[in-house]
């Protein structure tokens, strides 16, 4: 890399056991905003909160949520301690998500079983559990740019980062499988048994790995040990928006979320009420999307990558998503099995979509270290953010918008706001990611002068 020697340690490759420690680092924060994403809206609405309730519960943690990767990425910017804001929001999110999934406390405590207080207390847990989560979102996120100055070391520990957040999402089903076949949920008591076991079983595993992290991963001294160079010097937020490729960088990864999210979040209501599927199908359709995602997540470290094949990869995954969405919106319940076929598919365009627009942002921050936790913070913002108002949005409609029933034949069709969450919402923005993604120049001068890998990663 430029302005680096041979001796300069920063620019050599790192060990493979480097970058297996690095990537076990947000284990927790995955299996945790697997189940978050997955199953909080549909747990919140058996246990009787009505949809909008539901969708302030998850309003509320999105919107702290975002607000906390600004202000702890301004602070790692400014003070460092990688690891000390990991363990400390590892420890939040640990304790927290017990209870986000684990009942509504103050209703034991007080003897009161209002439907308002049980919002409350859901909301008042979700905002804590997502404070937590980000602290460690952004620390982990930045330390990428502050471990290796060496891009093949930086592709290499953001795919093995990837590749875990499949293992831990498949985890999760995994052990919802196993829950929801053990446990049969006939009443509120028993719904929240199901998840409170589904919760407490991933709390341990990703602790286990949280663990192994910590013990196995050095505290980043790159910022420190740069301190005589321009790159240690903290860059100013105006540095940043200045850039036409940082807005950019932030729309397309603003969209990917909102694709991966929002299908996410609605994928159990649908396989259920709108396919009326069996119960274990809201753990095995989302497993098989996850291990198409951890297949692709492994093939993409074996290409060189340019700026040319990120903008490519990106539109295959964005196109992919487009037709899945297509399907989604059109699929009757009478075939319903076709879905597993379609979730194939959705796991092959998320891992495109996701690796890629990760990889533009590390290629926006590039040897600008001194400003990489604002980069992540804010972009987190906006994802959080704008995933928040969208289901909120979704949710608050679910109850009011009648279900359409278009009828084929024999065939019968209902457009109802599940499907539009899970076909249309994310096939949009698939759309406008792609259209995005086009008129990005990620060659130009100063944001990605040469391949971001020369040669495999894994020999």
């Amino acid at each position: 890399m430029a302005g680096g020697s041979e001796e300069d340690p920063y620019t050599k490759p790192i060990g493979r056991w480097s970058v297996f420690f690095y990537g076990v680092g947000h284990m927790l924060n995955d299996i945790t905003a697997s189940c978050w994403f997955t199953y909080l809206l549909l747990f919140l609405t058996q246990i009787g909160l009505s949809p909008r309730d539901a969708a302030i519960v998850m309003l509320s943690g999105q919107v702290a949520d975002g607000f906390a990767t600004i202000f702890t990425g301004e602070l790692i910017d400014r003070f460092g301690h990688f690891k000390i804001w990991h363990a400390a929001g590892s420890i939040l999110v640990a304790i927290s998500f017990s209870s986000v999934f684990g009942g509504c406390l103050p209703c034991s405590i007080l003897h009161n079983e209002s439907l308002s207080l049980e919002t409350f207390s859901y909301s008042m847990f979700a905002a804590i559990f997502n404070i937590g989560w980000a602290a460690t979102q952004v620390s982990h996120m930045a330390m990428v740019n502050c471990i290796s100055l060496n891009s093949t070391s930086r592709v290499a520990l953001t795919s093995c980062r990837n590749a875990f957040t499949m293992v831990a999402n498949l985890s999760l089903y995994a052990i919802a499988l196993v829950v929801f076949g053990v446990i049969k949920a006939g009443s509120k008591e028993n719904t929240e048994t199901q998840y409170r076991w589904i919760a407490y079983t991933s709390i341990t595993v990703g602790c286990c790995f949280v663990v192994i992290f910590l013990m196995g991963t050095k505290e980043p001294r790159l910022r420190m040990d740069l301190k005589e160079t321009s790159r240690r010097v903290r860059i100013p937020w105006v540095y940043w928006f200045k850039k036409l490729l940082y807005y950019q960088v932030a729309m397309v990864y603003l969209l990917t979320r909102l694709v991966l999210n929002v299908s996410q979040a609605y994928l159990a209501f649908f396989v259920i009420d709108d396919l009326q599927m069996d119960q274990s199908a809201k753990a095995l359709v989302p497993a098989i999307i996850y291990i198409g995602s951890f297949v692709v997540s492994v093939l993409l470290q074996e290409i060189p990558w340019n700026g040319k094949r990120l903008k490519a990869y990106y539109s295959a995954g964005g196109i992919i998503w487009m037709f899945c969405g297509a399907a989604i919106l059109l699929l009757p319940r009478d075939i319903s099995s076709f879905m597993y076929a379609i979730s194939v598919f959705i796991g092959i365009a998320n891992a495109l979509m996701m690796v890629t627009a990760i990889s533009m942002q590390s290629v926006l921050v590039g040897a600008e270290v001194g400003g990489c936790a604002f980069v992540c913070g804010s972009l987190s913002f906006l994802d959080k953010m704008s995933c928040g108002l969208a289901l909120y949005i979704l949710q608050s409609h679910q109850s009011t918008s009648p279900r359409t029933q278009l009828n084929n034949g024999h065939q019968s069709i209902y457009l109802s706001v599940t499907r539009y969450g899970l076909g249309l919402v994310p096939g949009l923005c698939s759309l406008v990611g792609v259209v995005v993604t086009f008129f990005m120049e990620l060659e130009a001068a100063g944001s990605l002068s040469m391949p971001l890998l020369d040669e495999p990663l894994l020999e």
